[in-house]
């Protein structure tokens, strides 16, 4: 964070200073991230209270917190609520920063892919700060804009969502230049009871957006491109649909499913390559090129820096090929039916002849289309043609019962309970050159599959 005196960081949260102090360093919520000069945010939990970690903190170099009550012995602004005063300290910090350009970016799936990308083109542009992995709510979201400085020219935020009125919150914290929009989904059906709903959350994005700014739509999303009505600002389109403004033609795939494209604007074209697996990295390509045309970034350093770009966060389709062969693909941060199905998509794609298995888990929050999806996704999983098929899990067990029903696929499908389980199935049956995805929601912590497999024999090289 920007250097501030405690006094000053009282009155732009909304709090009473106990005590002087001049926060130098970095905004922490966890005290063993503390670090000279910091500020220690003492939040409320469910088993924990912050405030009881706070001397941890101050031990590690903190000179003052943000907490609900006064912290003996250390510098503290006091708040009536903590997560709300830290929104609104991010919101009076930004302001102190006119020269930087917010980017926010939502979607029901490759939201942090897609964030990653951003933020990797517009470093070549200037100095660009992003969330670590998903950080992406009331909390991460402020904490984000925090890490920007007076050099920071690129603030790329990721928003999720998990009702109505959540991403109008976080666009009033940091509110965007650049709003882009990349699909509707099923993804926290059992939240908000449709994809209309979903549409509706995602769309608050675009509204946030002044005359000044710019709506990134994603053409081949019905309920995306509708969202131009929602927005004031001019609305660019990508997408592969012909009448997008940003776009990809002459798309091919090595055998590693990564794409090499020309990517089509207004002001020309210029080859890309991706370092990325599978054809949904193309959309999320397209997407970044679309937010770094809209301020001004030039086509030849746009597709150049697509191009060098690399995997960022962890566990969303990391490829690894063990010493014998077996290919790993770890996509297991989390899963909904369009990642899903994008994942298995890919598989097929880097199969070349070879056997692939699909380890997949439960797909959460889908709420009464639960049962219906899962069967859905076996269905697609056995129309790619895996060789087997291994649900985790009893509320995976239904993508098995859509996959026996696909009709002339004769691929193996098993049932296992857990983790485990599932390694050791697997282990029966993998031979060298095999390709094997892992997929899940995080809670089915099927990464772990992925690493006993890939501790089972030395890696080679990491793809």
């Amino acid at each position: 964070m920007i250097e501030l005196a405690l006094e000053r960081i009282a009155g732009l949260a909304g709090g009473e200073a106990h005590g002087a102090a001049t926060v130098t360093g970095p905004v922490v919520i966890d005290s063993r991230q503390a670090g000279p000069g910091s500020l220690f945010v003492a939040l409320p939990g469910e088993n924990a209270d912050g405030h009881d970690y706070a001397p941890g903190a101050v031990e590690r170099g903190a000179v003052a917190v943000l907490g609900a009550r006064p912290v003996r012995g250390v510098p503290t602004v006091v708040v009536p609520d903590v997560v709300t005063a830290l929104g609104r300290l991010a919101h009076g910090v930004l302001g102190l920063l006119p020269d930087l350009t917010v980017v926010g970016v939502t979607g029901s799936s490759g939201k942090t892919s897609t964030k990653d990308l951003m933020a990797q083109v517009f470093a070549v542009a200037g100095p660009t700060v992003a969330p670590a992995g998903s950080f992406n709510n009331e909390i991460g979201h402020p904490l984000t804009v925090l890490q920007a400085g007076p050099a920071t020219r690129y603030l790329v935020l990721e928003k999720s969502a998990r009702g109505i009125g959540h991403i109008r919150y976080l666009t009033d914290i940091a509110r965007p230049r650049v709003g882009v929009v990349l699909n509707v989904g099923t993804a926290h059906l059992g939240e908000f009871g449709s994809r209309e709903a979903v549409a509706q959350a995602k769309g608050e994005l675009v509204e946030a957006l002044d005359v000044g700014g710019v709506a990134v739509l994603n053409a081949d999303d019905p309920l995306v491109a509708a969202m131009a009505s929602r927005t004031e600002a001019p609305v660019v389109f990508y997408g592969r649909d012909a009448a997008a403004e940003v776009r990809a033609a002459d798309e091919v795939y090595d055998d590693e499913g990564r794409a090499s494209f020309t990517l089509v604007t207004p002001e020309g074209t210029a080859a890309v390559g991706l370092r990325l697996h599978g054809a949904h990295a193309v959309a999320n390509a397209l997407a970044a090129a679309a937010a770094a045309r809209a301020v001004g970034l030039p086509l030849d350093a746009v597709a150049t820096a697509l191009s060098a770009a690399v995997p960022v966060s962890r566990w969303r389709m990391e490829v690894t090929r063990r010493a014998d062969g077996l290919t790993v693909i770890n996509d297991a941060y989390n899963a909904n039916p369009e990642s899903v199905r994008a994942a298995l998509d890919a598989l097929a794609r880097m199969a070349g002849g070879r056997r692939t298995f699909a380890v997949l888990g439960p797909m959460a929050e889908l709420g009464a289309a639960a049962v219906a999806e899962h069967e859905k996704i076996g269905q697609h999983a056995a129309r790619s043609g895996v060789t087997g098929l291994i649900a985790v899990g009893p509320d995976a067990a239904p993508v098995l019962e859509g996959a026996k029903r696909a009709g002339t696929w004769n691929g193996e499908c098993v049932q296992v309970d857990d983790v485990g389980t599932a390694v050791a199935v697997l282990g029966e049956r993998l031979g060298p050159q095999d390709v094997v995805l892992v997929k899940g929601s995080r809670v089915a912590g099927l990464e772990r599959v992925a690493q006993a497999l890939l501790a089972a024999a030395p890696p080679e090289a990491s793809a």
